[in-house]
């Protein structure tokens, strides 16, 4: 027989064998990739949280360009509601050179000619430089809410808060020839409070002790500063409402030129800030500061491994709680906390026993206990509830008593005392003396 005969028979043979039982129960698998899942888990959980901090990194970046025009309030180039560029181009057209001023250095120039504009609404202005400013400037225009920059000018007045109700009041009486001839103003802005009878005051908000002024005209060393807390009269949506726009011009335009200074925090006109004062190396060290911080949340919260599972039901002794309060107690012999916990428990068993409920008081259990014994309730209350002890004898033999007092309570509830008064006889067996609980002392 050829080989390729040889090779069809033996085919033929395997076909006809039968086949073993094929394996019925689950492919083998191992943890793998169960930790392969974990991972790819952990780290979308950490990309999900890092694509949300730069959204809204984004959206707060678009916010706040967005907002910046609408940031800086009473700014002379901005054609927004809270800015005042209206007012520039009408100073502009009736002849007053507008110099906008944003920093000191071009501020040491001479002021003595026109009218200076200062125009602190940021509060950063340091009262250094607001001295230099009342020295040498004869006519100011101090739009502020800072008290030392006040003082600085030598006007004796308090910012008051603002308001913003827009309320038109009459300054035909007023002594500020600006607001005279204005006739009327609103109130919009900053009020102040002033004790100095020597300070012009206008504009009034309140009645009684709560009027407040809006505008504040004073004597400096070089002439006059005038507070305008009524800012109404600057900004682009309100200075056509009464006669704001009146006050404006009367108060910036009557000279040939207008300073327009606008303190910046950078420049160092400024007050010194926290973060001026502080060292360079600060900022670095609370960058660090933040990275280790970060490192360490990290650190500590991690995940130590995957959970433990333990099978259930776990039998647990129910001795075990006992035991493991009084190696406590003994540890730190503590005689009258453990007396007291077995005295409560007693208690609680005697007065069951005598057919008290639950909530009985302590004397009432007792008054039954020395009925139904016939032992003075001084003795069966010092039993119960007792007092403290001091070393183990006397723990022992409190323990002792209370057991004596549970038994006689017990066999006095069940007739057994006035069948252990009466003699027994000689052909009747004595009663029992146990506790017919199961599990009972004798």
């Amino acid at each position: 027989m050829s080989d390729t005969d040889a090779r069809t028979a033996e085919a033929g043979r395997a076909s006809r064998t039968p086949a073993g039982p094929a394996p019925t129960g689950p492919a083998p698998t191992g943890p793998a990739p169960a930790r392969r899942r974990d991972r790819l888990v952990r780290i979308g959980g950490w990309t999900a949280v890092v694509l949300v901090g730069l959204l809204l990194a984004a959206l707060t970046a678009a916010v706040g360009s967005g907002d910046r025009g609408q940031a800086t309030p009473l700014d002379p180039s901005s054609t927004v509601g809270s800015g005042s560029r209206a007012l520039v181009r009408v100073l502009e057209e009736q002849g007053t050179a507008v110099d906008v001023v944003r920093g000191a250095d071009r501020l040491d120039a001479d002021l003595s000619d026109g009218t200076v504009l200062v125009d602190d609404s940021a509060g950063v202005l340091s009262p250094a430089a607001a001295r230099r400013i009342a020295r040498t400037a004869p006519d100011v225009v101090l739009v502020t809410t800072d008290p030392r920059v006040l003082e600085a000018f030598g006007v004796d007045a308090r910012p008051a808060g603002g308001t913003s109700a827009g309320t038109v009041v009459d300054t035909t009486p007023c002594a500020v020839p600006a607001a005279r001839v204005a006739g009327s103003v609103t109130t919009s802005g900053v009020t102040y409070d002033t004790d100095d009878p020597d300070v012009d005051r206008c504009a009034p908000s309140g009645d009684g002790e709560d009027r407040r002024w809006g505008l504040l005209r004073a004597d400096t060393r070089a002439g006059t500063v005038t507070v305008l807390g009524t800012t109404a009269a600057l900004r682009n949506d309100t200075i056509t409402s009464a006669g704001n726009a009146a006050l404006a011009l009367g108060l910036l335009g009557d000279g040939d030129r207008l300073v327009w200074y606008v303190p910046t925090a950078a420049g160092r006109d400024a007050a010194p800030t926290l973060g001026s004062l502080a060292p360079p190396w600060v900022p670095s060290a609370i960058g660090l500061l933040g990275v280790v911080a970060v490192a360490a949340a990290v650190w500590r919260g991690r995940r130590l491994g995957p959970l433990v599972v333990e099978r259930l039901p776990v039998v647990v002794r129910a001795a075990e709680t006992t035991e493991g309060r009084a190696r406590l107690a003994a540890r730190v012999r503590d005689h009258t906390h453990t007396l007291d916990t077995l005295r409560v428990a007693a208690l609680l068993r005697t007065g069951r026993s005598l057919g008290l409920p639950r909530s009985a008081h302590v004397d009432e259990v007792v008054r039954r206990a020395a009925a139904v014994t016939g032992r003075p309730a001084a003795t069966v209350g010092a039993v119960l509830v007792g007092g403290p002890v001091d070393d183990d004898r006397a723990l022992v033999d409190g323990a002792a008593a209370l057991d004596d007092l549970e038994r006689a309570v017990r066999r006095a509830a069940s007739g057994e005392a006035s069948r252990a008064s009466r003699p027994d006889r000689p052909d009747r067996p004595p009663a029992p003396t146990t506790d017919p609980r199961p599990g009972g002392r004798p």
